[in-house]
């Protein structure tokens, strides 16, 4: 059920955007990773899961808040039974486990992630919030998980914040190289330079990437 849900979704997203994955710094792979993006449409995951092999889609899971997705029976089935998200509790004062914990354990099963790392979508005028410790926590526990960059493009148009049915546009997911924890590097130069490194990709008038 999980698996064609998976491929069906995956298509439906292709039909929609006619998504053109791009890989400018690394390419499909096998290795367990972890994909972080920049976020502004719960489509984002879905989207970018599409651009991968069906063997690594399968073992692919999305990273996702509890207190959205867990808020009716509908989101609740879609992202549990559905879609396979690793749900985590944002509200720490309302908190029953450690979002790190959950995470390490979807890594620890073999599976790779789908990881936004500024916590929320973003409903700025810029290019990106800024980024939470969660990224730098997951490098450092897991430190041969490979840790690659994705910016996710015009999905925020697709499915704009409050509405229902997607725009049909077209999209790119670009895939950069993938980055590691240098030693002796705290989480703030880490932070800083994971930001970057996604900002690169961010396409300009001349084209994807820098």
């Amino acid at each position: 059920m999980q698996s064609l849900a998976g491929a069906c979704l995956a298509g439906l997203a292709r039909a929609i955007t006619g998504v053109i994955p791009i890989w400018l710094g690394t390419k499909p792979s096998r290795n367990q990773r972890i994909y972080f993006a920049n976020h502004a449409s719960h489509g984002d995951f879905i989207l970018l899961a599409s651009c991968l092999e069906p063997e690594e889609r399968a073992r692919t899971r999305a990273v996702a808040g509890a207190d959205y997705w867990r808020s009716n029976r509908i989101r609740r089935v879609m992202a549990e039974d559905l879609l396979r998200t690793v749900l985590v509790e944002r509200n720490g004062v309302e908190r029953t486990q450690d979002p790190l914990d959950i995470m390490l354990k979807a890594l620890d099963d073999g599976q790779s992630l789908i990881f936004f790392p500024e916590g929320t979508r973003n409903m700025s005028e810029e290019p990106l919030l800024r980024f939470r410790s969660g990224l730098y926590n997951l490098a450092v526990a897991r430190p041969g998980v490979e840790l690659v960059p994705c910016w996710i493009e015009n999905m925020s148009r697709v499915l704009p914040k409050g509405m229902f049915l997607p725009v049909p546009l077209l999209c790119r997911v670009i895939f950069g190289a993938p980055i590691a924890v240098e030693p002796g590097e705290d989480r703030t130069l880490f932070l800083h330079r994971a930001r970057q490194a996604l900002l690169d990709l961010k396409p300009t008038n001349n084209g994807a990437g820098r």
